[in-house]
């Protein structure tokens, strides 16, 4: 049987096969379309409970990626181990799954928005600590209580279903093995990526080194973007511990703490570089001086993200004495990933790419250095020492 592809038309039925609302209520309801990379329908019902629908696009062979199964693995993974209960409640809030629809079904979160929105939209160079100190407390709360546990490694591991057992993510994303086929698969500026990133042996050498030490112990999101991070709407009044939850899960998985903690910052990392200014004339390091959100306005909600980070869970540098350079060569990884993700859906590397490229590469390949340059302080005042007297 050919799976059900949901529609304006058919959605409101198949809530209500699913007990989720009844026909009663759909003359009274309304439906809008989400943009987003999936196909995502926001169903209000008259009483304003809200649903967010989404199910995964089919390709020509009427098959889809499986990221829904892997994210319903996650909140299915929270369900079984109650001592979890608590974690459920920084996360999204999935109802149904349908693995043959490849559709997933949550409550919609209308008491919060998108966190990359609120920096952008907002809060014109305004950053709060507050709310990264919550990112940085919350995410180290979720990577503590289930660090090394055999039971949590195994529910993750020892899966029936070959599909929810990816042990070992796609760091490299193919960038290590260039083939001439790829000259008819990437755009002129995509090439002008690869020219350059193969220009620099250290770079491949760093990234291949730290595939090697990724070392999976806890619940890892993957993906951790501030687009994948909401904010309470009422942040300012609300204790900081209920301001943020995590949300798309499709990659989340049993993974390395630094890879979550570096992506974040490459995300707050972004703003500033986007924001450079650029031109033929102009040399890299004035670019990124002339960037209209400075480096040092977000410099504050760093510090801030990293410590509350390490404050929560300062076990992590007692197990793991190199996390926070991991933590670096992890953020310079996540550069790399949004400039390829930038060639994929705009074609484009221009100056901005290349000093992205710049600023990765000193990243993975002088992690310890990059420190101070993104932080505005030294790697020392991030030490368990220093954090038990602030």
């Amino acid at each position: 049987m050919p799976p059900l592809i949901l529609s304006y038309q058919n959605v409101f039925e198949y809530l209500t096969t699913l007990n989720l609302c009844n026909l009663d209520e759909q003359e009274f309801s309304k439906v809008e379309l989400k943009a987003a990379k999936n196909f995502n329908l926001l169903v209000t019902l008259p009483d304003s409970k809200k649903f967010l629908v989404k199910q995964e696009r089919h390709n020509t062979e009427g098959k889809t990626a499986g990221e829904f199964l892997l994210e319903w693995r996650i909140h299915n993974f929270l369900q079984t181990f109650p001592n979890l209960s608590h974690i459920r409640l920084y996360v999204s809030e999935a109802v149904h799954f349908h693995r043959e629809n490849s559709v997933i079904i949550f409550n919609y979160l209308d008491n919060y928005r998108d966190l990359m929105d609120f920096y952008i939209k907002e809060n014109l160079n305004l950053f709060p600590t507050k709310i990264a100190k919550s990112v940085g407390s919350t995410l180290a709360l979720i990577h503590r209580v289930t660090i090394n546990s055999h039971e949590y490694r195994d529910f993750f591991y020892n899966s029936a279903d070959d599909t929810w057992n990816q042990k070992t993510p796609n760091l490299n994303r193919g960038i290590d093995r260039l083939t001439p086929e790829i000259f008819g698969k990437v755009p002129a500026d995509g090439l002008k990526f690869f020219a350059l990133y193969q220009r620099y042996d250290s770079l491949g050498q760093a990234i291949a080194e730290l595939i090697n030490a990724f070392t999976p112990c806890c619940l890892t999101h993957n993906d951790l973007k501030l687009n994948n991070i909401l904010l309470s709407l009422d942040w300012e009044i609300t204790p900081d511990d209920q301001i943020i939850r995590f949300i798309d899960w499709e990659r989340g998985n049993w993974g390395d703490p630094a890879n979550d903690l570096g992506t974040v910052i490459a995300s707050y990392l972004q703003i500033w570089l986007y924001s450079m200014v650029t031109g033929k004339s102009i040399a890299i390091d004035e670019s990124l001086r002339l960037a209209s959100t400075p480096l040092y306005v977000l410099q504050p909600s760093l510090r801030e993200l990293v410590n509350a980070y390490l404050t929560q869970f300062p076990e992590i540098l007692e197990q793991r004495p190199d996390f926070l350079q991991r933590v670096m060569q992890f953020c310079g990884l996540a550069l790399i990933t949004a400039i390829q993700a930038r060639l994929q859906y705009e074609k484009s590397f221009g100056n901005i790419g290349i000093c992205m490229l710049q600023v990765a590469k000193s990243l993975l390949c002088r992690p310890e250095t990059s420190i101070p340059t993104i932080f505005g302080v030294e790697a020392t005042d991030f030490s368990a020492a220093n954090l038990s007297l602030a």
